[in-house]
């Protein structure tokens, strides 16, 4: 009956070297297999044109025409980069921009789509530059290409 329940006791409780014998030769089976199953493989994506020139418009339709802006000066082109130099100095947050609107150069500064922060923004630039304009956003009346009316 002891030797029984010393036998029973040596099965049911394997020793710690054979387990972590187990653990390796698991963890080397699994890093085998997976080392020859990997594959490469070369991606290919096909994008229709009209995604790259719905992407187009976006980009030219954020650039100014539905922001409020901030026009600080005008002038020639010299006098626009004069102006230009000294709002980023004054407000280095704010981006800037000189727009050619015949016969003139026009310094305009900000992107705001919310008319509030605008007007606030303008308060604080027109006490430094009093001839200072709020600009409403223009209304985009882009068309896709190859779009129908």
């Amino acid at each position: 009956m002891i030797l029984k329940n010393l036998l029973l006791h040596k099965i049911l409780r394997p020793n710690k070297f054979h387990m972590m014998k187990t653990v390796i030769i698991i963890l080397l089976s699994t890093l085998t297999f997976n080392l020859c199953h990997a594959q490469q493989g070369k991606i290919t994506i096909e994008q229709d044109k009209k995604i790259t020139d719905l992407l187009e418009i976006y980009k030219t339709s954020n650039e100014s025409s539905e922001y409020y802006r901030i026009q600080v000066g005008f002038g020639s082109y010299a006098k626009a980069q004069d102006i230009q130099s000294k709002v980023e100095q004054d407000y280095p947050d704010l981006p800037s921009k000189i727009d050619f609107d015949s016969p003139t150069y026009r310094v305009r500064v900000g992107r705001f789509k919310i008319k509030l922060d605008a007007e606030r923004k303008f308060k604080e630039v027109r006490q430094k530059y009093p001839d200072a304009m709020l600009l409403k956003p223009k209304k985009s009346t882009r068309q896709a290409p190859n779009s129908k009316q």
